[in-house]
């Protein structure tokens, strides 16, 4: 039954303000200016090349590289970046060359085929990939392009973002003669759940028990722990074992960015030939009518600009999007934040820019 009561409540909270969470900022079309100051989410002014490193270089390396560079002369950091289950590196070209547009080299190992080894395995041969990049890397490149190895961000997707975490936490047989600097997590994986979990074990699903020394960023998918079918009730990326948990147990200085409505396989290219449509089918996909093009962009531009401001300490664009998400081409909910000085153990989403402790 209505009473005076129910009306004059409903009438209060109309009156309220919408929550930023429920329902982001929309700009107005007189705002719409400010987009253009996340130079992050756009193309870069650098002109980006590919080129596929095999046995047949002198500086041949353990496995075959897909290298993604600025044309321009220059040096650049560069980015370790590893694929995911049985997927082919040449399916990421389109974020890795947006990335590269920004000024850095990207190294995309192509670390097996079809059939993935043990984790392991897996591990130790990116582990001598990474090992090669201080010997061998210079040699791949033309003269007047040089890797900043002293920027050396380590990341992956999917699988490969476990690898990456893996191989940042020390768990390679294989001893590491470099120091990485940064580690991102494009919806990381371990595993199908807690039970079973990719070997060697790093979830130990504990608030900030990773003891990683070097900022870190996880981004997930909306969609990625959603079964195509309700019967099995397989995700591509389970709760427990994926990019919320990442987050769970890095320390700061840590951010999580979640685009909402995108799936664990919408980050790859568009076109990436029958076998990887094929995987495709097996996840979880944004609506038909959705652009992948707009989380690739969302994803590209939050790498570059959380190494932006960990590498060489420009925090504008990266402070922008923790504080004004809405901002990003595509959707992010939740976006979440742990500084330096924060809890640890808080998961709620925080609006503290990166800087606020440092």
């Amino acid at each position: 039954m209505v009473t005076p009561w129910t009306i004059l409540l409903v009438t209060f909270l109309a009156t309220l303000p919408e929550s930023r969470s429920a329902s982001p900022t929309i700009l107005s079309e007189s705002d719409t200016s400010v987009l253009t100051k996340v130079s992050v989410f756009e193309t870069g002014k650098f002109h980006p090349i590919t080129s596929h490193i095999g046995s047949r270089f002198t500086c041949s390396p353990p496995k075959p590289l897909l290298i993604v560079r600025p044309k321009e002369d220059g040096t650049y950091p560069v980015i370790l970046f590893h694929h995911g289950t049985a997927f082919q590196n040449s399916w990421y070209t389109d974020v890795l060359k947006f990335i590269s547009s920004h000024g850095y080299i990207v190294v995309a190992p192509q670390l097996y085929q079809l059939m993935p080894p043990s984790g392991q395995r897996e591990l130790d041969l990116a582990a001598k990939v990474a090992n090669w990049l201080p010997l061998c890397l210079q040699c791949v490149l033309p003269e007047n392009i040089e890797g900043d190895l002293h920027n050396l961000a380590l990341a992956g997707h999917s699988r490969g973002g476990f690898i990456a975490f893996a191989l940042a936490l020390g768990h390679a047989d294989v001893s590491p003669d470099v120091n990485f600097s940064a580690l991102i997590g494009v919806d990381p994986v371990a595993g199908i759940s807690k039970q079973i979990q990719i070997q060697p074990k790093i979830l130990n699903h504990e608030s900030c028990s990773f003891d990683l020394p070097i900022p870190v960023a996880v981004i997930g998918s909306g969609l990625g722990n959603k079964p195509v079918l309700p019967f099995p009730p397989l995700a591509c990326a389970p709760d427990g074992v994926s990019h919320t948990e990442f987050f769970n147990e890095c320390k700061p200085p840590c951010s999580h960015f979640v685009p909402t409505d995108y799936g664990h396989m919408d980050f790859l290219d568009d076109d990436i030939g029958p076998i990887g449509s094929a995987a495709r089918l097996l996840c979880k996909q944004s609506k038909w009518w959705a652009s992948r093009d707009l989380l690739r962009r969302t994803a590209g531009g939050v790498i570059v600009a959380f190494l932006e401001a960990f590498f060489k300490g420009n925090y504008t664009d990266y402070n922008k999007i923790l504080l004004n998400p809405y901002l990003a081409p595509a959707t992010l909910d939740p976006v979440q934040n742990k500084s330096k000085g924060t809890s640890c153990s808080s998961l709620s989403a925080m609006t503290i820019p990166a800087f606020a402790f440092e």
